[in-house]
């Protein structure tokens, strides 16, 4: 590969405005879920490491309906961002963890709440997807845009006992395999540098991404966030978190591993200054990516450089990858 590329890694932002042909932005909304791991059905306390309140963006909130938390989005990314269309994204807590007459009304309300909204991403756990639910999102979707984002977190099942999570590798595995055969979009959770798991355990996780045949992928670095159980954790005998600098060099180590065709929704993890207590590194999200930005640059790489069938950089508009998001 010769010259500076343009974009060296298959980001989120450019593959929302190639599909959608204008500026989207993810709207995220609260519909007042729980998850089985919180209220008793497979453990108690919620994940070890998961604070909502850490992620919840302002005017999102139970105390308001679901219009008027789309009303109070639309508003702001218009104003802040010109944002012209709009995925409504229920992100706090396993958002399909419900009967599904429920699910089925707050989704069409969503959907049709305003005509600017061209679609849902729908985040929850991979042990709260029945078939039937499945079922019902593809007909209240009709010919919108549909993904189903899944906390797979680790890929290690002694690490998921650990967190607390309540559910298997096999039962993410199933899931992805349900949503994958009906034809809608799937993007997976993970993290990095989680208490037990060694670097190499971490790179490990790049070949088992790649064999899933998903769309998207979050990329987190672990943080501990204030009020939870890891933060008390942390604060009887700190674990190492990563610095800023070794964050840049894994993340980009571990994006030459990843398939291309992967779009990349995310590449660090991220909690307000009040909330968070390590790691602090004093940067801006902009700050972030740049510097990851720059790496790539140093090295003259780009995602999927070091498998074996990558000699170029992937495309947005590579048949597979388009095949399967217009199929809807």
């Amino acid at each position: 590969m010769k010259g500076i590329l343009k974009q060296r890694y298959n980001a989120y932002g450019p593959w929302l405005r190639h599909h959608f042909g204008c500026r989207v932005y993810k709207l995220s909304v609260d519909g007042g879920f729980t998850c089985p791991n919180r209220d008793g059905s497979v453990a108690w306390g919620g994940c070890t490491y998961c604070n909502n309140d850490s992620f919840r963006p302002e005017g999102a909130g139970v105390e308001l309906s679901i219009s008027e938390q789309i009303g109070n989005g639309i508003e702001y990314l218009h104003r802040r961002f010109k944002a012209e269309r709009f995925i409504v994204y229920w992100q706090n807590f396993s958002n399909t963890y419900a009967p599904v007459d429920r699910l089925r009304a707050l989704y069409s309300t969503a959907l049709n709440s305003d005509r600017r909204i061209v679609g849902m991403s729908i985040g929850t756990r991979p042990d709260c997807i029945e078939d039937e639910k499945l079922d019902m999102i593809q007909e209240v979707a009709g010919d919108r845009y549909i993904c189903m984002e899944y906390g797979l977190e680790s890929i290690y099942d002694e690490t998921l006992e650990r967190l607390n999570r309540g559910h298997t590798v096999a039962c993410y595995l199933d899931a992805v395999k349900r949503t994958r055969n009906r034809g809608i979009p799937v993007c997976s959770h993970i993290i990095l540098g989680l208490p037990g798991e060694s670097r190499e355990m971490m790179m490990a996780y790049a070949p088992f991404i790649n064999s899933l045949g998903i769309q998207f992928l979050k990329i987190h670095h672990l943080h501990v966030v204030r009020g939870t159980r890891m933060a008390l954790d942390y604060q009887r005998a700190p674990f190492p978190t990563f610095s800023f600098p070794e964050w840049i060099q894994l993340v980009v180590d571990f994006l030459e591993l990843l398939d291309s065709q992967i779009v990349i929704q995310r590449l660090f993890g991220w909690a307000p200054d009040d909330h968070l207590l390590a790691p602090r590194w004093n940067q801006t999200r902009a700050e972030i990516l740049l510097a990851i930005e720059r790496e790539l640059e140093r090295r003259n790489s780009w995602q999927g450089k070091r498998l074996p069938n990558e000699t170029v950089f992937g495309s947005m508009s590579s048949p597979r990858f388009l095949s399967e998001m217009t199929s809807r």
